[in-house]
């Protein structure tokens, strides 16, 4: 995107431009991209939120004093290239798990992504610097209500992208609790007031930097005194997470010892739990088959039956499988990535099959011609995954109704609850083994916030971290770090009452951009 000058554009915006920039000759293209860097770094495993939100502030900055609406575009774009770029730098490290395609290509892969996202940045920094106005503080709440509508908008086009929200840098702090108000998607509109009031009182104008920031901050600080721990319940757990890397976890020659690992580690000295928790896709061979063939048939239930004996009498084995489809019984043409609850005699007592798949992950879209130019699934193997329903509760024996999220469903804010029949808890399998450095602690931060968000615990069990029981205000009671062999042995943390945000979902961030909006045109009228 240019920078150019247009004489012809609309009257620009009076908001100072980044005076930093222009006196060390930094082009504002430029200084957006580095920007957009050090914005990333708010992310865990960093964490560093002071940095983002300054960051952003810096962004407020140029785009307001871009000369055009073309200008203003083009730095949103270019803030975008950089603040993905490196947030989602794990996903390079998926590409050294498959043979199809060079591991080089995986930094092309985050390269393009970042390219496509950054388009939403892009558009709320035009719409803030086309209906902004001369006014800092209108065009801050402009720009907080677009951002509001462009993330949840790449939440959910093209089968959606939610991964790394701006308000999850939030969650160390008290604003956090805003969460169960506004959900992630509004708390990624505060952060943004938060910035635009760092921008105003830069500028000298106190009063409009208080009007910004000061009433989130106060109601979040009221809500946190309000917080309080939610108990224990009677129900015993052990997580269990047995470092199985994503080199070996598909090897048909170690999945025994996989298995014996997983038993071995459920089967410590103890008291037995009442819940036995196993990471996704922990077995790899099929517990149920569409196959006709008498000899798979009998080897899923021989396997469900030994799993079921680890649980053993009076407890129930959660554990992330597989299925096999058939379509004429013969061969496998598809399969479902499941979660499997099983009684102490390998019985199937429910079973969630994953419905929000990842795309190059669990299918390959398009298989016909994108395989014909080299391309493949990023997980070992051909056969693609159908996807389930989507969320359901299950009422199962000893620990009453659960929710089930495979792995990546649990960053889509409001779309991780049966609202109609509302869980005790949210388990939540997965296989982060392939997220490289960068990606565990990131998918565990927005975990947290589906915790908070909905008033529900979430337990985590993945195969080399980062597992996590996680209570219903998002805390960590406790966890297993990433790359350890281990187990997490407690009780399950009770439900809180259902939040504004589990009653009303993704209205609420959209009514509050509209709400942002509304406050802007009359602000701008005050003005006038």
């Amino acid at each position: 995107m240019a920078d150019a000058e247009d004489s012809t554009a609309a009257a620009p915006s009076v908001l100072p431009a980044a005076g930093w920039a222009a006196s060390t000759g930094v082009k504002p293209l430029l200084a957006a991209f580095l920007i957009g860097i050090v914005s990333a770094f708010g992310f865990q495993p960093v964490g560093w939120w002071p940095l983002t939100l300054a960051a952003f502030a810096l962004l407020l900055a140029l785009v307001g004093g871009a000369p055009h609406i073309r200008s203003a575009l083009a730095r949103g774009w270019w803030f975008g290239a950089g603040h993905f770029a490196l947030g989602l730098n794990w996903i390079a490290t998926a590409f050294t798990y498959q043979a199809a395609m060079p591991a080089w290509f995986g930094w092309v892969a985050v390269l393009l992504l970042s390219l496509y996202l950054a388009l939403y940045p892009a558009v709320a920094a035009g719409l803030a610097w086309r209906w902004g106005g001369r006014d800092t503080l209108r065009f801050v709440l402009l720009f907080a209500a677009a951002w509001i509508v462009t993330e949840w908008l790449r939440a959910s086009l093209f089968t959606g992208f939610a991964w790394n929200p701006a308000g999850v840098v939030l969650l160390p702090t008290a604003l956090s609790r805003l969460a169960i108000l506004v959900g992630t998607y509004g708390l990624s509109g505060i952060l943004m007031l938060l910035a635009g009031a760092l921008l105003l009182a830069a500028q000298g104008r106190g009063r409009a930097a208080a009007a910004a920031g000061l009433p989130p901050i106060l109601l979040g600080l009221v809500l946190a005194g309000f917080a309080s721990a939610p108990p224990a319940t009677a129900v015993s757990l052990r997580i269990v997470q047995p470092d199985i890397g994503e080199a070996e976890k598909w090897k048909p020659d170690q999945v025994a010892g996989h298995i014996d690992r997983l038993v071995g580690l459920s089967g410590v000295p103890g008291p037995q739990p009442q819940l036995l928790l196993w990471p996704e896709a922990a077995i790899t061979p099929p517990l149920e088959t569409g196959l006709a063939d008498p000899l798979y048939r009998e080897g899923a239930e021989q396997l469900r039956r030994r799993l079921g004996a680890v649980a053993g009498p009076g407890s129930l084995l959660l554990t992330g499988g597989v299925t096999w489809r058939s379509a004429d019984g013969m061969l496998a043409t598809s399969a479902t990535n499941s979660v499997f609850a099983l009684d102490g005699a390998g019985r199937v007592l429910a079973r969630y099959d994953k419905a929000h798949l990842v795309p190059y992950g669990e299918y390959l879209p398009m298989r016909p011609i994108l395989s014909r130019i080299g391309l493949s699934r990023l997980a070992p193997g051909d056969t693609d995954f159908d996807a389930g329903p989507g969320p359901r509760s299950f009422d199962l024996p000893l620990i009453g109704k659960v929710g089930l999220q495979l792995c990546y469903e649990i960053i889509f804010s409001g779309e991780v609850v049966d609202r109609a029949n509302r869980p005790k808890f949210l388990f939540n399998p997965s296989n982060d083994a392939w997220f490289g450095r960068w990606g565990p602690p990131q998918h565990l931060a927005q975990a947290r916030l589906r915790a908070l968000e909905e008033g529900l615990p979430i337990v985590r069990a993945t195969p080399t971290g980062i597992s996590a029981l996680i209570d219903a205000d998002g805390r960590v009671v406790q966890s297993l770090p990433w790359r350890t062999a281990g187990i997490i042995d407690g009780h399950l943390p009770a439900p809180k009452a259902a939040t504004p945000f589990a009653r009303f979902g993704n209205l609420l961030p959209l009514l509050f951009a509209l709400l942002l909006a509304a406050t802007a045109i009359a602000v701008g009228r005050r003005r006038r």
